[in-house]
């Protein structure tokens, strides 16, 4: 029986199953000369590449996103609310 692939492309994804070590882990995020996206180290698809600005530019949204989305949003008039007393005939 043939043994299967550890790396390759299925339906233009990139994929890669093979043991990683350190060395391709580091390389794999910084990557001056390529764009924005580079293959995963291990695993499906994708990832930033942190050599490039727009990585950081996303990473910054993405924070700044997690960081107001943590935040209660509530306002001091919600918190004094009294219940509603409903009467039905």
């Amino acid at each position: 029986m043939a043994e299967k692939p550890q790396s390759g492309e299925l339906f233009g994804i990139p994929y890669n199953f093979e043991r990683p070590s350190f060395r391709r882990m580091l390389s794999a995020y910084w990557q001056p000369e390529e764009g924005m996206l580079v293959e995963k180290p291990f695993g499906i698809g994708y990832t930033l590449n942190l050599a490039n600005w727009r990585s950081w530019v996303v990473l910054a949204v993405a924070g700044l996103m997690l960081y107001v989305g943590s935040d209660d949003g509530g306002t001091a008039d919600e918190e004094e609310e009294e219940p509603v007393e409903v009467i039905v005939d």
